[in-house]
């Protein structure tokens, strides 16, 4: 399976753990567990562990790779990576053992800037303290909706070089945030069969609070049957908007 993204704010996914469980709504018609139980089907060696039918699915249990942890020692060329495209790095059934050996790889190659993304902002908020955060680390929480604002307040207090937020996907309005201590927001519509429609005023009121607040603002896509059913456009223009880490410095 490529490393390879075509995800638009990174350039490589890297899965050291694959399989999850669903926690929110943002979760509902989640793309791994339907590529997990794709990849199961295919003979994939890492998709062969089995999750609660209630939460998780086939091939998408919660299980760590222990032989993945070498592949970024291994890229010559920096590369933006996406830690965890198939998987929760702060899911409660990996170890903080385990954390911490993904983290000594981060730590080790700073030649690469890692996104984490995580849902399990408690655990993150937990943790934090005990890991090390070399300023090649970002590390976002998903907000789909008004029910799940609480994860900001978690990744605040997170020391990351970066922190910020995924509203994707959107599925509701996300009015007064609270941006102080967030450097990126990406938003971006669902995507599949069962997309729910993202409203443009949602989006554009993020945008909106984001230029305010000196925010960098990426957006994704509309999203729809596919990903790219909608294009990317917001008003006519594209926002590809990055965090300028150089900046950041002292901030975190």
């Amino acid at each position: 399976m490529s490393t390879r993204s075509r995800i638009e704010w990174t350039e490589t996914t890297w899965n050291p753990t694959t399989g999850c469980d669903k926690v929110s709504a943002g979760c509902d018609n989640c793309y791994a567990l339907t590529l997990a139980k794709r990849l199961k089907a295919m003979g994939s060696a890492k998709y062969q562990h089995d999750g609660d039918p209630r939460t998780s699915g086939p091939g998408f249990g919660v299980a760590v790779h222990a032989d993945a942890l070498v592949a970024p020692l291994r890229w010559r060329e920096p590369r933006l990576v996406f830690v965890n495209s198939m998987s929760d790095l702060f899911h409660a059934k990996v170890s903080v053992d385990f954390i911490r050996r993904v983290f000594a790889v981060m730590e080790a190659t700073p030649q690469h800037t890692y996104q984490i993304l995580t849902k399990r902002a408690r655990r993150l908020h937990r943790l934090a303290g005990g890991l090390a955060w070399p300023p090649n680390v970002w590390v976002g929480v998903s907000v789909e909706n008004t029910d799940t604002l609480s994860r900001m307040d978690d990744l605040r207090s997170v020391p990351a070089a970066v922190r910020f937020l995924s509203c994707e996907p959107l599925l509701g309005p996300l009015p007064n945030l609270d941006l102080d201590g967030i450097h990126w927001l990406i938003v971006g519509g669902e995507s599949g069969p069962h997309a729910r429609p993202v409203d443009e005023t949602w989006v554009l009121g993020l945008r909106d609070q984001c230029v305010r607040a000196d925010v960098p603002f990426f957006f994704k896509q509309w999203g729809g049957r596919t990903p790219k059913s909608g294009g990317r456009e917001l008003q006519g223009r594209t926002w590809d908007e990055m965090p300028q880490t150089n900046e950041l410095a002292g901030t975190a």
